[in-house]
């Protein structure tokens, strides 16, 4: 069975025949180390035909004048420079910028970040999540008043239980000395779930590439996704007797806006992201997304292989300084393992066509790059959701994401069988997808951090797999009960393609 293709692959859309009663639920999609802007040629932003790109030279120094030189030659204007890892952003209206840079003494890898022009000219999101009735918020809080110690609609929330999140909380909500960044659409942080919890210092708008630190840029527009804002409440959603909680709800939230006002993460601003946090303390990042336009990036392109670099050097940067790398694995039922996958979105800025690709040499950045934890999801039955890519030694961790109530259908009070989050403008809502499996992982491991609070990157990640419950492959998956096997899995009960090493364990986070 394969799923639907949503412009956001991060942001499932289950067929409203299938999604609780008739609603859609749509998933989408540092200034110490980012050196001022270097005078070169005229700037093109601006131009139809201008394009982003990311020039990699040798780390730990700033660009050599020889390529800076090689650089302004092009007709390209240095956006900003992480010296620390060797990454120039460049706009630049010249259509062979990256060929010409390729061939400069000192130029690594270099490759443009997109296919369509600055700005990008893609059209908005397809959808919105189901959002919460009057009535529904209601009838949850009547329920929750029954439970002491429940926020109001905490009974809608199977996926706390699934991870025994609601018996860590009798133990530990998280230290406020732990903090999550939310690499995403952006974040409200004037939400009263989000408020009490949200780390300012740690937050950022990256879309351009550069951090913008003004006050608010982190937030979404009221145009925008609530992608992030939904990613953030999964997280740390407050335990303060309003709204949700989340699975770590003493610990902070960031918000680092990497999504572009058409919903786009591009290359440029997910290095920034990934920056701005190892810079800013973060412990833990979320990555419920995949890096524009290219779903797979191929290393045989020389564009495809420059954006892998890239990014590749930005994730390992940030764990050097601490933090942990979470990852949504995907929601296209593919088998990460197999030996071709057929991509029909890429790239997807522009006029997306089908190609056939080698996932082991083709990567799905950043959840297939080294030393990234790479989540599944998970329904209230607790299979691997309709949509959950999955491949043996590429998935290594399994978490609630929801999936269509006709296929896995909760425990009562609980009724929809997607996730409930928080949307900006201090609303509630159901989503789904690996986008929602991964926060849950990333709440986890903020736990974790909370409890080991010297513990290394490393570490986490180990006593995540360690703690998390190991999970037989289910056969024969045929979740729509069709007669047809829709994925197949492989692998013992702790190691296989659709589970990882099991289902994160909130418990154990707080008593290991």
């Amino acid at each position: 069975m394969t799923a639907p293709h949503p412009r956001h692959r991060r942001a499932l859309a289950i067929p409203a025949g299938l999604a609780v009663a008739a609603s859609l639920a749509f998933l989408p999609g540092t200034p110490a180390t980012a050196a001022p802007a270097v005078e070169s040629a005229p700037s093109a932003a601006t131009d139809g035909t201008s394009l982003s790109y990311v020039v990699n030279v040798s780390p730990g120094h700033r660009p050599s004048a020889t390529v800076r030189r090689a650089i302004a030659k092009a007709g390209g204007t240095i956006v900003t420079s992480y010296d620390r890892i060797g990454v120039i952003v460049v706009h630049s209206a010249n259509p062979d910028f990256a060929k010409s840079v390729r061939k400069v003494r000192g130029v690594q890898s270099a490759g443009a970040t997109r296919t369509a022009p600055l700005p990008s000219a893609a059209t908005t999101d397809t959808g919105a999540p189901q959002v919460l009735s009057g009535a529904e918020l209601a009838a949850a809080e009547a329920t929750s008043a029954k439970a002491e110690d429940q926020d109001p609609l905490e009974s809608l929330q199977w996926d706390l239980p699934a991870i025994k999140a609601d018996k860590a909380h009798e133990k530990s909500l998280g230290s406020e000395k732990v903090t999550v960044a939310v690499l995403d659409t952006g974040v409200d942080d004037t939400h009263p779930d989000i408020a009490p919890n949200f780390d300012r210092e740690a937050s950022v708008n990256c879309v351009a590439g550069k951090p913008d630190t003004t006050d608010g840029a982190w937030r979404p527009s009221a145009s925008e996704s609530p992608h992030g804002t939904h990613v953030a409440g999964e997280i740390a959603a407050a335990k303060n007797g309003i709204g949700m909680t989340g699975v770590a709800p003493g610990v902070k939230v960031s918000g680092i806006k990497v999504g572009n006002p058409d919903g786009f993460f591009y290359t440029e601003a997910v290095v920034c992201g990934f920056m701005w946090a190892a810079e800013h303390g973060v412990d833990v990042t979320n990555n419920s997304y995949y890096t524009d336009p290219w779903y797979f990036n191929c290393k045989d392109d020389p564009d495809q292989k420059a954006l892998v670099e890239a990014v590749s050097r930005a994730t390992r940067y940030a764990e050097k300084k601490g933090a942990v790398n979470v990852a949504a694995a995907g929601n296209e039922n593919y088998d990460l393992t197999s030996d071709e996958i057929t991509d029909p979105s890429s790239p997807n800025d522009t006029t997306p066509g089908d190609r056939t690709v080698d996932p082991s040499k083709c990567l799905d950045i950043p959840t297939q790059l080294p030393g990234v934890v790479t989540v599944a999801a998970t329904g209230a039955k607790g299979l691997k959701s309709s949509f959950s890519n999955y491949g043996r030694g590429v998935i290594d961790i399994a978490a609630p994401g929801g999936d269509s109530t006709a296929y896995q259908t909760p425990e009562p009070p609980a009724t929809s069988g997607l996730i409930l989050g928080t949307l900006p403008g201090g609303k509630w809502g159901y989503m789904a997808g690996t986008s929602m499996a991964s926060p849950h992982v990333a709440g986890v491991a903020a736990l974790i951090k909370s409890t080991h609070p010297h513990a290394s990157p490393a570490m986490v990640k180990a006593l995540l797999y360690a703690e998390a419950d190991a999970t037989a492959c289910t056969k024969p998956y045929d979740i729509d009960g069709d007669g047809k096997v829709d994925a197949v899995c492989e692998g013992p009960k702790n190691r296989n393609g659709f589970y990882g090493w099991g289902m994160a364990d909130a418990l154990d986070a707080v008593t290991w």
